[in-house]
């Protein structure tokens, strides 16, 4: 459905009308200069910039295309595709009662098993067409649940996807005929009081307030071990993203991990942690979670609230962006729509442009030469190739310049060589600068994380610089040590 009066500017027309704005625009700064309520002029042309040539979103193909990668990822064989163009929908039938005749048509002669809608359907509109067309007919919210139900393996994600369905089903139960009917005629023809439709609706209900139940108790366990993890300070980083952005073979190449990784769209649902190394020697965990999508369902957003919980925790969020895609602002901003559900939008952000293996040496030099939003001025931008590993070690280096909690500082320190304890703890958790041997005891410049700098404070040359939160850890370190 592409809901216009006329053609989509294609994405070249586009890239020319944005040229076209921004040379008004300079011209436009050179005779007359822009007045705004105590507004700098430079802040002024931006917003008359950005005014000018507003995001269309995806246009029709790209938003065929999409969705023709969803059917392949349900495993799907597709035997025809129709576009219609309509000022607006049809409350009855979402295409108009000539272009339901006309897919009837093409689903009898092509024997279609199913007839698939890139938009969503109403309860109505889903009654009607099946009512008219020789098949099954399913939306888009119901082909992304069905993939979502093939891809869950672990318990959580089979009860998130079950709990998702089911809340999808509850308002579209329907019937046909007297199965649903409590009325009759005559003697012994009335209902048992309550219908069919009733009855389903009810089981469902329950149903769902079991597995809510399920889910709970799946939460819990989930704060209980993230209870555990926060009393060693190691924070969490999260990987977000458009589905098939790579952010699953960005886990791999970080952590060593054997992850699926799949040119399909959600081919990894369910979620993942796992600890790495950064190069001031801290540690932290790294969080998979699952792919967004355009139009993500609201049902699925509420159902995987559990599994998304990593992203409310998380301290920084690597949003995985594919630089090779032609429509990547358009993915850019559904994520960032699903992450001001999740109140996760003011964490701080690195920008990862993945797949710069796909680029030629122009469109590198490009992606690196563009100007940012002002808005968005603030954010870090790293480009990677999760697939090669080129840019990983800039990548990691801005994780560890990034974090908050915990911070790297250098300091001194003499410690004796036979407290090999703590000789170890510094050749595991810090990096060591230089290193002098003075009688039975090294002289050490280090930098490491300064809870493991506090918990050696009795073995610094000074105390300056050390953080407030590294001497509050004096309290973790044994008596017999302090």
């Amino acid at each position: 459905m592409d809901l216009t009066v006329r053609p989509r500017p294609t994405r070249a027309a586009l890239e020319g009308a944005r040229r076209a704005a921004s040379r008004s625009l300079e011209d436009k700064a050179e005779n007359t200069q822009i007045e705004s309520s105590g507004e700098p002029d430079d802040q002024a042309d931006d917003r008359a910039r950005e005014t000018a040539v507003d995001s269309p979103g995806l246009d029709a193909d790209e938003s065929l295309a999409e969705f023709r990668e969803l059917v392949r990822s349900a495993g799907g064989e597709i035997a025809a595709e129709l576009m219609q163009r309509r000022a607006r929908l049809d409350p009855a039938t979402l295409i108009g009662a000539g272009k339901v005749e006309e897919i009837a048509g093409v689903a009898a002669s092509t024997n279609a098993d199913l007839v698939l809608f890139d938009h969503d359907l109403s309860p109505t509109q889903l009654r009607n067409l099946e009512a008219a067309l020789p098949c099954r007919v399913l939306d888009r919210t119901q082909l992304i649940l069905d993939i979502f139900a093939r891809h869950a393996r672990t318990r959580e994600g089979q009860l998130q996807v079950e709990l998702a369905q089911l809340e999808y089903m509850l308002p579209r139960l329907t019937g046909r005929g007297k199965a649903m009917s409590q009325l009759g005629g005559g003697i012994g023809t009335r209902g048992p009081g309550e219908t069919q439709l009733e009855t389903d609706r009810r089981k469902i209900q329950r149903r769902i307030d079991q597995v809510k139940l399920d889910l709970d108790a799946v939460k819990r366990v989930r704060r209980q071990q993230r209870q555990r993890r926060e009393a060693v300070p190691v924070p969490t980083v999260a990987l977000v993203g458009y589905t098939n952005a790579g952010k699953s073979t960005l886990f791999n190449q970080l952590t060593g991990a054997q992850v699926l990784q799949s040119s399909r769209m959600f081919a990894t649902l369910d979620p993942k942690l796992r600890a790495i190394e950064l190069p001031s020697r801290r540690r932290i965990l790294l969080s998979d979670t699952v792919g967004f999508i355009r139009n993500l369902p609201h049902t699925l957003v509420t159902s995987f609230r559990a599994t998304l919980e990593e992203v409310e925790q998380a301290e920084i969020l690597l949003h995985v962006r594919d630089a090779s895609s032609t429509y990547g602002a358009e993915q850019k901003a559904q994520v960032e729509k699903v992450l001001g559900e999740l109140e996760a939008l003011s964490k701080p952000r690195i920008e990862v442009l993945n797949k710069i293996d796909l680029l030629d040496a122009h469109q590198r030099e490009g992606l690196a030469a563009r100007e940012q939003p002002r808005h968005e001025r603030h954010q870090v931008e790293v480009m990677v190739s999760a697939q090669t590993g080129e840019g990983v070690d800039a990548l990691l280096a801005a994780i560890d310049k990034a974090l908050f909690s915990d911070p790297t500082i250098e300091t001194e320190l003499r410690v004796p060589q036979s407290d090999g304890a703590a000789l170890a703890a510094i050749e595991g958790g810090m990096v060591v600068h230089s290193r002098k041997y003075e009688g039975n005891l090294v002289r050490l410049v280090v930098s490491g994380p300064a809870s493991l700098v506090g918990r050696l404070r009795k073995y610094r040359l000074r105390d300056d610089n050390l953080p407030k939160d590294a001497s509050d850890t004096r309290r973790h370190v044994e008596p017999g040590q302090r």
